[in-house]
């Protein structure tokens, strides 16, 4: 309840959550105010926004609606972060808490398998991903939380570093609690509020991961994504630009809701503030 009264308590929190809440409500409703397939042709191509009352946003070069592509985007986006984050959060979270739990040679390894992966910039291991295993929807999500775990892997294995030694974890053992109820059970609940605050960070960077796939054209083309659409719309960038700009401008809003969330959580979470 404080934390919840501190979150709410950051204009900027707060702000991030109506934007977030703004998108789901977009994602939920889309199938109830654009009932038709959001790529079936609608009308004629590009349409500036408003100027026919049946598109309020436009049409893109095909002729299809801009808002309904919007829309449905924001699910495609909304399932991509969210996906994308689990299995970068899930693989990070066995890999980092393994190293700092056993320390040692153990630690060694999995750090320099996390090195390995962090060698490579994320866009380009997820290119060769993607250009390996195709370019469908579930396959560009396993690849971007691929690639996503290392910064998860080293902040959960910090954690554990600093955990491991404690009392609590001291008396598990003396007990004779099994290593995997010492991490799972008793270090990992106290590991995962730093672990679940970065998740929005994660979340954030697969979106764009994503919208820059579907911009080179290396996304699944079978989806209504914002990436998709600025994509379209780089062909006819001089002259109609809101092709690009509108789905642009929704990454940009969805991105900066969900770091503001996230920033709100480190501000409730972190102990440091909970005397104020």
């Amino acid at each position: 309840m404080d934390a919840l009264k501190r979150y709410f308590r950051s204009p900027p929190a707060v702000i991030g959550l109506v934007l977030l809440l703004l998108v789901i409500a977009m994602a939920a409703s889309a199938g109830w105010l654009f009932p038709r397939d959001p790529l079936a042709l609608a009308g004629r191509p590009l349409q500036w926004p408003l100027a026919n009352p049946r598109f309020l946003l436009g049409t893109d070069n095909s002729g299809r609606d801009i808002a309904a592509q919007i829309f449905y985007g924001a699910r495609i986006s909304l399932l991509i972060g969210i996906v994308a984050t689990v299995i970068a959060v899930a693989i990070g979270i066995v890999i980092g808490a393994l190293a700092g739990f056993y320390g040692g040679k153990v630690d060694t390894v999995l750090m320099r398998i996390t090195e390995a992966f962090q060698t490579l910039p994320n866009f380009l291991l997820l290119l060769v991903l993607v250009v390996v295993f195709g370019s469908t929807l579930p396959t560009v999500m396993v690849a971007i939380g691929i690639v996503s775990w290392p910064a998860p892997a080293r902040l959960t294995r910090a954690e554990f570093l600093s955990l491991r030694n404690r009392e609590f974890v001291q008396a598990g053992r003396t007990i004779g609690l099994s290593d995997l109820k010492l991490i799972f059970g008793e270090i990992l609940p106290n590991a995962l509020p730093p672990v679940i605050v970065y998740a929005s960070v994660v979340m954030a960077v697969a979106i764009l991961l994503e919208s820059s796939l579907a911009f080179l054209k290396l996304s699944d083309p079978n989806v209504a994504s914002w990436g998709n659409l600025i994509g379209l719309g780089r062909d006819v960038l001089r002259v109609q630009w809101y092709v690009s700009a509108i789905p642009g401008f929704a990454i940009v809003l969805t991105v900066l809701g969900v770091s503001l969330v996230g920033q709100g959580l480190n501000d409730a979470l972190n102990p440091r503030l909970k005397g104020r």
